[in-house]
């Protein structure tokens, strides 16, 4: 049974968790999501358009970035560049290896959604005049993105989760504030449990969202 204790230090620390989550998380996630698309969406395009050289660059950044942990990169960054002269804030240096992170993966699935769009509409688009990037911006690109959407969409649900490593880097976003808590109050089970279910709860949003997204996509389909 619950004491009255545990209920008190759950209540209190609902809020002490929760705020760091709007203010810190969320805002972490939405940054550095929107910078990886960018990185993702130029990297796929390198990719599909077959450019020599930097179609090699690309391959290679995502070859390493998949190829090691988020939390080794993290590391690397914020612990390691210092010893190079380099020194760069938890939030930023956060901000900075998430978009890297993401970029990568949200790449490949970006490129697969390019290669699933037919060859005749590129031949169809040049046909009537329009230039590679008319076509690729008008024509290809949103058939790619409507493709890839429900990939990306859990890409962004997964990398909320994720955030949680930045409290290796002293980020102090929802799942450090808990572990603050859990040591002065030692009560870790019911508190990491209590850190839990508010990460399901972002992603539960994020997952109605996602819904209302797809169906609006399929309804202009």
């Amino acid at each position: 049974m619950i004491d009255q204790r545990l209920i008190e230090i759950l209540t209190d620390s609902f809020w002490k968790i929760l705020v760091p989550g709007l203010t810190m998380t969320i805002p972490l996630t939405v940054i550095s999501f929107s910078i990886a698309m960018v990185i993702a969406v130029v990297t796929a395009m390198v990719q599909f358009a077959g450019v020599k050289g930097f179609r090699q660059l690309a391959r290679f950044y995502i070859w390493v970035i998949r190829g090691t942990p988020l939390l080794v990169q993290l590391f690397v960054v914020f612990y390691g560049l210092p010893n190079v002269g380099i020194v760069i804030d938890p939030f930023p240096a956060a901000v900075l290896v998430f978009s890297i992170n993401e970029g990568a993966y949200c790449a490949e699935t970006i490129r697969a959604a390019l290669e699933s769009v037919p060859a005749g509409q590129m031949e169809a688009g040049q046909c009537v005049g329009m230039s590679y990037l008319q076509v690729m911006r008008r024509i290809v690109l949103p058939q790619a993105l409507r493709t890839a959407f429900p990939p990306l969409s859990n890409s962004l649900i997964a990398m909320v989760k994720d955030t949680s490593l930045a409290a290796n880097i002293t980020v102090v976003e929802m799942f450090m504030t808990t572990q603050r808590i859990v040591a002065r109050t030692y009560e870790p089970l019911a508190l990491y449990i209590e850190v839990g279910l508010i990460y399901l709860l972002f992603c539960t949003i994020l997952t109605k969202i996602q819904r209302i997204g797809e169906k609006r996509l399929n309804s202009y389909g």
